[in-house]
């Protein structure tokens, strides 16, 4: 899910820290996704910081305005997918089929941009990748949100924060189970929960592990 998890080696122990407490002091962002962060800060500032705290490993100009546009054009597919399901349900069939048809040109460019900057690498290097975004998100990013979702007391934010930490464990269970298994990887179907992102091999359970929703809830991905 990270947009910028590509980002090697990713921020850990005191830069981690010192990341969290330069976004927090400035109240425009309070956690990191595997290094940088989602939304909130502007991008400008976020390089600057990385920057400062790794000398030596400085993107050039240009392979900052790529990162800064995989990450737009990422959030503009899934913005506009969302915009689609709403036009859809309040009755704008075309409307929503614009909405859907700009997401996947958004798409188009998103991954050209990632392209460029070289980090669509092999199934094997790609998985691996996958793996530590997800363990950073389960380990480190979603426990901080859940925190500070409650001391806010936003019970709507703590419910979808804990599904997805949760969901977030499985997949990474999933992607190394592939990685383990890469030669002799059997085909078997994947079913996706719609209320909370949970993913399962096979046929989907009778509830959710994760929220409890019924077998109905889970969608067959192609």
């Amino acid at each position: 899910m990270a947009y910028c998890q590509f980002l090697q080696p990713p921020l850990a122990g005191a830069d981690y820290i010192k990341f969290s407490e330069y976004l927090h002091a400035r109240q425009r962002v309070r956690v990191t996704v595997h290094g940088l962060i989602d939304s909130g800060l502007t991008e400008k500032r976020i390089f600057f910081f990385i920057s400062k705290l790794r000398k030596g490993n400085d993107m050039t100009k240009t392979e900052q305005n790529l990162l800064e546009a995989f990450a737009g054009e990422s959030q503009a597919n899934r913005r506009y997918l969302a915009f689609a399901k709403r036009a859809k349900k309040e009755g704008y069939p075309q409307v929503a089929k614009l909405f859907r048809a700009v997401a996947e040109a958004e798409t188009v460019h998103a991954l050209a941009h990632l392209r460029v900057l070289g980090q669509v690498k092999s199934t094997a290097e790609n998985l691996k990748e996958a793996i530590e975004g997800e363990t950073h998100e389960f380990t480190n990013m979603y426990p901080a949100m859940i925190d500070i979702a409650k001391e806010e007391g936003n019970k709507a934010a703590v419910l979808t924060f804990s599904y997805a930490n949760q969901v977030e464990k499985v997949h990474a269970g999933l992607y190394q189970k592939a990685l383990d298994n890469m030669a002799a990887l059997e085909e078997t179907d994947c079913h996706v929960c719609a209320v909370c992102g949970y993913t399962c091999e096979n046929e989907p359970p009778n509830r959710c592990p994760v929220c409890g929703a019924k077998s109905q809830a889970f969608c067959k991905v192609d």
